[in-house]
């Protein structure tokens, strides 16, 4: 993969603030997909769904399985819309980069976001923050730092280092996997751009990679978003 990323550099004349221009580029275009799925699901809503509608009920039925499979659902109802959110989002931004990358003055613009580790730790530390958030607004202040001397008061320092090691391994896994896949369509491309017969030799091994890379695309999604929800499970179910 030679090239290189639209970079804005030292933003305010501050030393380590830089801006990735594609991160930036793709992300606002996932978002913008994520929100016409949603408007377009949600326009004339029918009794009996049909096409659609039918299949995005299908999705938040899905979502609902996975979060009662980490909490009551009581508890569990009010991340309906954040589980559903990220689910879309990240599937998405995992399949943006599948059928082509587009690449401009030695820069790639259009891959997906997911395949940057800044994006993945970001959004993984929005996860792990917001489980702290509804930990505290749920069990109170004096439950939530109780739960980190349970059982034993022992396992504080150990429970301060999940936190963290949480916050790397839901970031990394995702980028590792998304990354990794465009790494091998760009090999592919490279050796299809080198001749007629590397051409016809790679063009069905692109096809079986990138039917790959979807399903790769979905599972890293579902892995994201279940994780996140146990995450959240510890934190404000009382059982935990």
């Amino acid at each position: 993969m030679d090239h290189g990323s639209p970079m804005i550099e030292d933003v305010f004349g501050i030393s380590w603030l830089d801006f990735n221009l594609s991160n930036v580029l793709m992300t606002f275009v996932a978002s913008v997909i994520v929100f016409l799925i949603a408007v377009i699901a949600s326009r004339n809503l029918q009794r009996k769904p049909t096409g659609f509608q039918n299949f995005m009920e299908w999705v938040v039925d899905f979502v609902k399985g996975m979060i009662s499979s980490t909490m009551d659902w009581k508890t569990g109802k009010q991340f309906l819309p954040l589980a559903i959110t990220l689910l879309m989002y990240i599937f998405i931004a995992n399949v943006l980069g599948i059928m082509f990358m587009v690449e401009y003055n030695g820069d790639l613009w259009w891959k997906s976001p997911t395949a940057d580790p800044g994006v993945t730790l970001t959004l993984a530390v929005m996860v792990v923050a917001l489980t702290h958030y509804f930990g505290v607004k749920l069990k109170g202040g004096k439950g939530y730092v109780k739960d980190f001397f349970s059982p034993i008061p022992i396992l504080f320092p150990l429970k301060i280092v999940e936190e963290f090691a949480n916050t790397l391994t839901l970031g990394m896994r995702l980028y590792g996997n998304i990354f990794a896949g465009e790494v091998l369509l760009a090999l592919l491309v490279s050796l299809m751009a080198s001749g007629a017969l590397e051409a016809a030799a790679g063009f069905l091994p692109m096809l079986l990679w990138q039917g790959f890379k979807l399903f790769i695309s979905g599972i890293q999604a579902f892995i994201f978003v279940m994780l996140a929800m146990v995450y959240m499970s510890h934190k404000v179910s009382h059982d935990h």
